[in-house]
C-alpha cells in the first residue's frame, strides 16, 4: 500500500493494517522501527488486528552505526525496488500507481529468482 507523501508513515501504519488484516491472514509478528512505539501502535495493533508489533531498535548506549538485522532487510527490499528505473524518482501523480508499479517490480524479481532456480 503507498501512501501520499503528507502523511506520516505511523500514521498511514493503522490503514495499512487494517488494510493486510484480511489478505494475510497467517500474519503473527510485524516489524518496525523505533519511531512506531512512540504512540499506542504497538497496543492498537495487538488489540485490533492481533499481532505482535515488535519495535527494533538500537541497544541505549550503543554510538554511532549499529547493523539491526530486521531494519537491513526492509533497507535491502527498497535498494532492489529502486534498481526499477520507474521506482527510481516519484514520477506517479497517484499512490497507487506506484503501489502498481511496486507490485510490478516485486513480480518480476519473484520470476527472476525462480527461474534461476529451475535452471
Amino acid at each position: 500500500m503507498c501512501l501520499p507523501a503528507d502523511i506520516q508513515d505511523w500514521d498511514g501504519a493503522e490503514d495499512l493494517f487494517l488494510v493486510s488484516r484480511p489478505v494475510s491472514p497467517r500474519l503473527e509478528l510485524v516489524w518496525a522501527e523505533s519511531a512506531y512505539g512512540r504512540n499506542e501502535l504497538p497496543e492498537w495493533t495487538e488489540q485490533t488486528c492481533g499481532w505482535k508489533l515488535q519495535i527494533v531498535s538500537r541497544p541505549a548506549q550503543q554510538r554511532g552505526w549499529i547493523l539491526l538485522h530486521r531494519r537491513w532487510a526492509v533497507e535491502r527490499t527498497f535498494a532492489w525496488l529502486l534498481r526499477n528505473r520507474r521506482l527510481s524518482k516519484d514520477y506517479e501523480e497517484l499512490a497507487e500507481t506506484t503501489e502498481a508499479w511496486v507490485y510490478a517490480a516485486m513480480v518480476r524479481l519473484m520470476l527472476r529468482r525462480l527461474t534461476l532456480q529451475a535452471a
